[in-house]
């Protein structure tokens, strides 16, 4: 199980089951680094199709390469569509719970 996976397991349970804020601040920042990974890869991904479009010429390994890698973008948009809604349910449950307490401070010297 890869590490999108686990957290996307870990916000299902965030989700449905008893939470703690802190715990799912920390989730949703998690999350939202992956959403931003995401987009990279999906950036990453229209460039290479791009080039290699530009390359075809009737080259069937040319032709094959676009053809993967488009099939890798509709993954990743589906992945990260997918990492979107469950963060909005995480964001939602977040407001339910309230804000995260503040960590106890010493006295002040």
């Amino acid at each position: 199980m890869g590490g999108g996976a686990l957290l996307l397991e870990r916000i299902e349970e965030l989700t449905t089951g008893e939470a703690e804020p802190e715990e799912v601040e920390r989730t949703l920042t998690e999350g939202y680094a992956e959403a931003l990974a995401l987009e990279a890869e999906r950036w990453r991904l229209r460039r290479q199709i791009g080039e290699a479009a530009g390359q075809l010429e009737g080259d069937p390994d040319r032709v094959r390469e676009v053809s993967d890698l488009a099939k890798r973008l509709e993954t990743t948009d589906r992945e990260l569509s997918h990492l979107r809604d469950v963060l909005a349910a995480l964001r939602r449950r977040a407001r339910c719970l309230g804000p995260p307490l503040e960590p106890a401070t010493g006295p002040s010297a």
